[in-house]
């Protein structure tokens, strides 16, 4: 049986991208933590070749002299095709550390971290941060979570270590290993290519190759078709300020990628997660549909479950948020006890001087009723109780030698103002706020927003983010296609960068909350 070049350039075709997608993503892109050494040299006195070559003086470190002093920049990186979280390092879960560095030969005096991808958390690498240390010749790096391609750099100074004679320095020995990692899950030592690896290169130009040979036995065909899963239609998101980064940036790749859905988004689209569960009921309600029917064009995000009264509102959680109090950096105050939390909240402390800060009135800067950060803020952290009364009903007009309080409508307007309001104290999602240089971020008994803390049943302020549809909307809805693109490897990626954890990652999916809980 003969068998034409259409078909064999056809077979080709199907048989180049399974093979390429084996390699990439089975083969060689799984979990893989990498690093690179990108600066290794010492750093010595030339006064000893001469009067007149002297270029350094002698190094210090805390006002000693270093005997031979060097430095040494790594970059540390998710290398694979994979996310890769705490729960993914080898080591026990009791062990902050994930990454340790030893210098044979040399001591460290001194290190920190000069770059980092914008979606790896800062607070990583603040003094103090658990797993964050040196000990001797030894650098310990903690479990820090690294999207696909993310990175950090350190960079450390040290010194030879007495009765280290050999004139040149081994190199550094980085030890660590994430589960289910390619070639047993060590960390590996990677190389940097422009475009691709080479086994890559040769199969994309195998399959450049093979498509020019389809294309001369193809007939031009119909334009190119969107995505199986795609849907069509137009899509209207309401609810919670603080997922809004996410919802806007899943809507904008949504569109990109199914060029026939639409999915409009202003400025009033998110007012707070009652309000939008409101309007949803109410679309619902307009659009008289039977029972066993749902609405397929709208979706409605709050910050935690409904009230009751509302049966045919369906909620489908998507992730665990954590949210943080902030405040103006004048109040000098980064870390409250709960019970001083509740204090302030209940209006018995009212400057920060009563909590050993600046001596600055405190003002109370809160979200409008509504809001599930506030209401989070009320039911999780202050044991169900609520703010003192509002003062004024601008924020501006706050007297700025009195405490007080006032409301806003969303969270970015909130950061603005704590930013701009001597003394005042504030709640957010924890994005937002980490990316709002303004304001300080508060730690709670000692410990700051981080997830691992919510799941140990340490950091308190936290809520699972569910969406909410009006009925069970159609299957080929574009409602449902976005709940299904929320919940895929791209969706899961926006939802990560935004400081948030997809619920299909934790222990119990249908609940979505920490392990402790």
């Amino acid at each position: 049986m003969s068998v034409s070049w259409g078909s064999l350039a056809a077979i080709l075709g199907l048989a180049v991208p399974v093979a390429a997608a084996l390699w990439e993503f089975v083969l060689a892109g799984r979990k893989r933590l990498g690093y690179r050494v990108q600066l290794d040299t010492t750093i010595r006195d030339s006064a000893a070749s001469g009067p007149d070559t002297t270029v350094l003086q002698r190094m210090q470190w805390d006002g000693t002299n270093l005997r031979d002093p060097s430095v040494v920049l790594l970059r540390i990186e998710n290398a694979g095709w994979r996310p890769l979280v705490a729960a993914d390092y080898v080591a026990p879960a009791n062990d902050p550390v994930g990454i340790r560095i030893a210098f044979p030969g040399r001591r460290v005096v001194g290190m920190t971290v000069t770059e980092r991808s914008t979606q790896v958390p800062p607070t990583f690498f603040v003094p103090g941060a658990e797993g964050f240390e040196t000990t001797g010749r030894v650098i310990s790096l903690p479990k820090v979570i690294l999207n696909r391609r993310a990175h950090y750099k350190v960079l450390a100074v040290l010194d030879r270590e007495e009765g280290f004679s050999d004139p040149e320095f081994p190199e550094p020995e980085v030890s660590a290993g994430v589960v289910g990692g390619v070639r047993g899950g060590n960390i590996k030592k990677t190389a940097y290519y422009p475009f691709a690896s080479r086994q890559v290169r040769r199969l994309l130009a195998s399959l450049i190759l093979v498509s020019a040979t389809q294309s001369a036995f193809t007939l031009a065909g119909d334009d190119e078709a969107a995505p199986l899963d795609c849907t069509t239609g137009t899509l209207h998101l309401s609810g919670s300020t603080a997922f809004a980064p996410v919802l806007r940036e899943a809507a904008k790749r949504y569109e990109e990628t199914c060029p026939k859905a639409h999915i409009p988004l202003t400025a009033t689209s998110f007012k707070g997660s009652v309000d939008g569960l409101g309007a949803l009921a109410a679309a619902g309600a307009d659009a008289r549909l039977p029972d066993g029917r749902g609405l397929g064009s709208r979706l409605t995000f709050s910050d935690g479950p409904k009230s009751d009264g509302r049966p045919r509102l369906l909620p489908r959680p998507v992730a665990l948020s954590l949210f943080t109090l902030v405040v103006h950096p004048d109040a000098g105050v980064e870390d409250l006890s709960l019970k001083q939390v509740r204090d302030i909240y209940a209006g018995t402390v009212t400057n920060w001087s009563q909590v050993r800060g600046n001596d600055v009135p405190i003002h109370l800067v809160s979200r409008n009723p509504g809001s599930g950060t506030r209401t989070t803020l009320e039911q999780q952290v202050l044991d169900g109780g609520g703010p003192p009364r509002v003062t004024t009903a601008d924020c501006a007009g706050l007297d700025r030698d009195r405490p007080g309080r006032c409301e806003v409508g969303s969270t970015g307007t909130l950061l603005d103002t704590v930013a701009a309001t001597p003394g005042a104290l504030g709640h957010s999602e924890v994005g937002a706020a980490a990316a709002h240089d303004d304001v300080r971020q508060i730690r709670i008994d000692g410990y700051p927003a981080t997830l691992e803390g919510a799941d140990q049943g340490a950091y308190p302020y936290w809520q699972t983010e569910i969406a909410y549809t009006y009925g069970e909307p159609p299957a080929d809805s574009i409602a449902a296609g976005f709940l299904r693109y929320l919940a895929d490897e791209v969706g899961k990626d926006i939802i990560r960068a935004e400081g948030h954890r997809p619920c299909s990652e934790l222990d119990k999916p249908l609940l979505c909350r920490p392990s402790t809980s």
